[in-house]
């Protein structure tokens, strides 16, 4: 494989490459599209024991990537790093430490921590041509059906939600009483389908977006990775990563971008459309001598 020249390359390799790697080597891709901070930090022993995988594996991932070794690769990462803002990188080295406070005060500020960083990772990676991308299927589609399960089910209630109040016709899918397969059929190629899922993924989401893929219906996706199976089928992909805390998975970025999303919707349906230039008569000039 021909070695990437920059981060957003070494991305889309590594999504390339993902279905044709060992089940060790698709956990560090994971690891490095999820948590690309800690991989430009870290060494390659402190790498290994965050992804819960041999140092040596590190070292055959950079490989099959068509890297030297793992800090040729590491490379990339920290240039990704270093792009953005100083603060951005302090914070995330203070979040390192530990919290000395009483155990329910050292709770709260490392979720509230975790959620800084969270948001820091969202702003960085969705690009606004995406949101724009997005607000417009949205606004042009019939209508809006909105599907996820499990900890996702939030994000589509409060999409369904804000949708139905911009005046846009959105239905929420829940697949109550069985009845999932039904409301599938009832989606039209004129709508959109917004579907959110995350590791460990629905499969009935999953199979939902491949199926109205397949019938021509645009796709919008919300989910963690560049590797994640709603990716090749969606229309516009946000990958938001799972986060720094995978134990307690927060919904902090995905509602986030779900209310950003709606917003951009709004802006696009209230936003004064632009006038229709006046066609201009030509004034006749009368010509002397004609007859009267």
């Amino acid at each position: 494989m021909t070695r990437s020249a920059n981060y957003e390359q070494l991305k889309d390799a590594i999504s390339a490459a993902y279905p044709s790697l060992s089940r060790q080597l698709q956990q560090i891709a994971r690891f490095a599209l999820e948590r690309p901070n800690e991989l430009a930090l870290g060494t390659v022993a402190t790498v290994a024991e965050a992804a819960d995988v041999q140092p040596s594996a590190l070292i055959r991932f950079s490989n099959a990537l068509g890297f030297a070794g793992f800090s040729d690769m590491q490379q990339l990462f920290r240039a990704r790093l270093l792009e953005r803002s100083g603060s951005y990188r302090e914070r995330i080295d203070r979040m390192r430490g530990g919290d000395a406070r009483a155990p329910d005060v050292g709770v709260l500020h490392q979720f509230v921590g975790d959620a800084i960083d969270e948001l820091g990772h969202l702003e960085d990676s969705v690009p606004g041509a995406d949101l724009a991308a997005a607000a417009k299927l949205i606004c042009s589609a019939g209508r809006v059906h909105v599907l996820a399960q499990r900890r996702a089910f939030p994000v589509a209630c409060y999409l369904a939600y804000a949708l139905s109040q911009l005046e846009l016709k959105s239905q929420l899918i829940t697949g109550l009483g069985g009845m999932l397969a039904e409301s599938l059929r009832g989606i039209d190629a004129k709508d959109v389908l917004l579907v959110a899922s995350f590791q460990h993924y629905s499969p009935d989401v999953v199979e939902a977006a491949r199926s109205a893929f397949a019938r021509g219906v645009r796709v919008i996706a919300i989910t963690d990775s560049a590797v994640s199976p709603l990716k090749p089928v969606a229309t516009v992909c946000f990958e938001l990563g799972q986060g720094p805390n995978p134990a307690f998975r927060s919904l902090v970025a995905p509602l986030c971008l779900a209310q950003a999303l709606v917003v951009s919707a709004g802006h696009r349906l209230t936003a004064p459309k632009p006038r229709a230039a006046k066609k201009r008569t030509a004034r006749r000039i009368p010509v002397q001598g004609a007859a009267a």
